[in-house]
């Protein structure tokens, strides 16, 4: 059986969520990243190519002078794909509801929605992305949320609602807590070091970073990650404010490594009021002390257990950072750490995503509904 996942993030931009489960399907499936269209004056069609996961990554292409009927071009393009690939029995695995407008005539063994983010509530949202998402939800058997947050936003909307918060690859991220490969655009900043990884855009709060840099000139706040959808001039310009731009997955326990404090600075607005952070427990598995903004799934269970500083404002996180910086002796704090983390990986909750799915194919199998599928006739959506 093949696994189809549609997704509005593209394979090679943060190594996140959907590659890391997706890598762990492909150990048992033959899976299908189908990832942003993206615009190619040559033709409609599709590239391919196999990544080191063995996730087949499919980049689908546009051409902008062949006119509209984009939903019926897209549709197209998903029976060739599945047609000359041989995709015959096959999940179709969803992270944005709008494929779906393109995808509903296909006939999946079964239908998943894994919900990792509220996408409606980002910046320049596609409008119909409400409604598309509830026509998903008409058509999905299992519904995986990213947090708890989400699940509880989402657990009235379908009958069959999982929630599945961030896991963390451990044995990766704990290799900063023994050694730091030298890296040159990070190895001549002074210390202490305070940083923060992830995509910089309507989510993060810039206020708070330039208030706490204009607090404390002689700390350093490193800042790794590509901006994207605002404006790279509205971000705070001070010497002690390092943009190091995008690093590779494999690189950031080294960055993480050399850093005192990891931060989590996120604006509290509509955009982050469901999101997990799934470098929470990243930071946490690299051993460093954790300061982070009023975020409802930090607080739920991390600040509430003690392993990470919740903090209002600037002038809150230069004071809880100063306690950290005084410390020399953090055991205790990381053996509760490492307790919680335990439990608390992407292995088991790939494992228990499986049982679910497994469980649903045997429903189906026993109904009488579990058949070979096929792809029928493209027909149209009004939403």
């Amino acid at each position: 059986m093949d696994l189809v996942c549609f997704s509005h993030l593209r394979w090679n931009f943060v190594y996140q969520r959907p590659q890391h489960l997706l890598s762990r399907f492909a150990t048992r499936y033959r899976v299908f990243f189908i990832q942003e269209f993206s615009d190619d004056p040559s033709g409609d069609g599709y590239a391919i190519a196999r990544s080191e996961e063995q996730v087949w990554i499919v980049t689908p292409h546009l051409s902008s002078a062949a006119g509209d009927n984009l939903q019926e071009r897209q549709r197209k393009i998903v029976d060739q794909l599945f047609r000359e690939q041989q995709i015959n029995e096959y999940i179709c695995w969803y992270y944005t509801p709008m494929s779906i407008l393109f995808s509903d005539h296909l006939q999946p063994v079964l239908t998943i929605y894994d919900c990792m983010d509220e996408l409606a509530a980002f910046k320049f949202a596609d409008p119909q992305l409400s409604k598309a998402e509830q026509l998903l939800f008409s058509k999905a058997d299992l519904v995986f949320t990213g947090g708890n947050s989400l699940y509880e936003a989402k657990k009235h909307q379908h009958s069959n609602v999982h929630c599945f918060p961030s896991s963390i690859d451990q044995s990766h991220f704990s290799i900063a807590r023994s050694s730091a490969p030298p890296y040159g655009d990070q190895e001549k900043i002074p210390h202490p070091r305070l940083g923060f990884f992830g995509v910089i855009d309507e989510r993060f709060d810039i206020e708070l970073i330039g208030a706490a840099a204009s607090l404390k000139p002689d700390w350093h706040f490193i800042l790794i990650g590509p901006v994207v959808k605002i404006d790279p001039g509205i971000l705070p310009r001070l010497e002690n404010l390092h943009y190091l731009g995008s690093k590779t997955y494999k690189e950031l326990p080294g960055y993480l490594a050399g850093w005192d404090i990891a931060l989590i600075p996120f604006a509290l607005n509509e955009s982050t009021r469901y999101i997990s952070p799934t470098k929470t427990p990243e930071y946490l598995a690299a051993g460093k002390p954790v300061i982070s903004t009023a975020i409802t799934d930090v607080i739920r269970p991390y600040g509430e257990m003690g392993l990470v500083h919740i903090v209002a404002n600037a002038e809150e996180l230069v004071d809880k950072a100063s306690t950290e910086l005084r410390k020399t002796n953090r055991t205790e704090w990381l053996s509760k750490v490492d307790e919680h983390l335990a439990t608390n990986s992407w292995d088991i909750t790939w494992e228990r995503m499986e049982e679910l799915i497994q469980k649903e194919l045997q429903k189906k199998q026993h109904s009488g509904a579990f058949r070979s599928t096929r792809i029928r006739q493209a027909k149209s959506i009004n939403l």
